[in-house]
């Protein structure tokens, strides 16, 4: 398997030559787009919003709008001149337990896999971490940009997971929430009733993406001539004088 990025994990004076690899399988089926008329694929092209012309990729430069059709023109160095400098190191900055980490933080995992005769060390630092509980949290560049990591045993291999800084997450005042107030105790009692109810471990073999399936069952029938007829369920809003009503019905059903 072609590795994603070659380098070192380093923590203290620790160094373990480790190998990036994709973690994650593609989770829908390729499709292409066609004329609907001869069925010719489609190639899309770069044009002018103006005039409609397509444009050289030679003649393509990339700018920063500051102000409406006021634009900073940057070159490649300007680029390179901001980029993170490159490092072939993931450098462990400290140890954490991982409930610590906010699930909003995480972003997506990766394989980290040993390079030729560093077994050894990789295992004992595999082992350390499961030992401990706890997870590193470091920070390493890929593709000129930095990128701020944690590292957690999982089993038989160290997972690379790459998260977002602090600063990405946008206001929770740009959105219309509701003010808080004093719920009704019935209400609460019963929904908090309805959680217990239906508390239980989560084991994620049992949940299961099963859109491929039914688009490849979809595909089949079309390649036959057939037409797969699917009935929709829209789902009512539930209306605050009937919340309770609902809660008692929801833990009937429960039981």
């Amino acid at each position: 398997m072609h590795a994603l990025w070659s380098g070192m994990v380093s923590f203290g004076l620790v160094n373990i030559p480790v190998n990036i690899q994709t973690a994650v399988k593609p989770d829908t089926l390729s499709m292409n787009y066609l004329r609907k008329d001869d069925l010719c694929p489609i190639q899309y092209k770069k044009v002018c919003r103006k005039t409609g012309e397509e444009v050289p990729f030679e003649d393509i430069v990339r700018g920063y709008q500051y102000k409406k059709d006021d634009y900073v023109i940057l070159k490649e160095e300007d680029f390179q001149k901001a980029a993170s400098k490159k490092t072939n190191t993931i450098d462990i900055e400290l140890f954490v337990d991982e409930k610590e980490v906010d699930p909003k933080y995480i972003e997506k995992p990766y394989f980290l896999e040993p390079q030729k005769k560093a077994g050894a060390t990789y295992a004992l630092f595999r082992a350390a971490l499961a030992e401990s509980k706890k997870v590193g949290i470091g920070r390493f560049v890929l593709k000129d940009r930095e990128h701020l990591v944690m590292l957690k045993a999982d089993h038989e291999v160290i997972l690379l997971i790459v998260m977002r800084f602090a600063d990405t997450f946008k206001k929770t005042s740009e959105l219309d929430l509701p003010k808080t107030g004093d719920i009704p105790r019935n209400q609460k009692e019963l929904a908090l009733e309805l959680i217990e109810k239906l508390n239980g471990h989560f084991k994620p073999e049992h949940f299961k993406d099963n859109y491929n399936e039914r688009l490849l069952h979809v595909i089949e029938a079309r390649k036959h001539g057939k037409t797969v007829h699917v009935e929709k369920e829209t789902p009512k809003e539930t209306a605050a004088n009937d919340i309770l009503d609902k809660l008692k019905k929801s833990l009937v059903a429960v039981k």
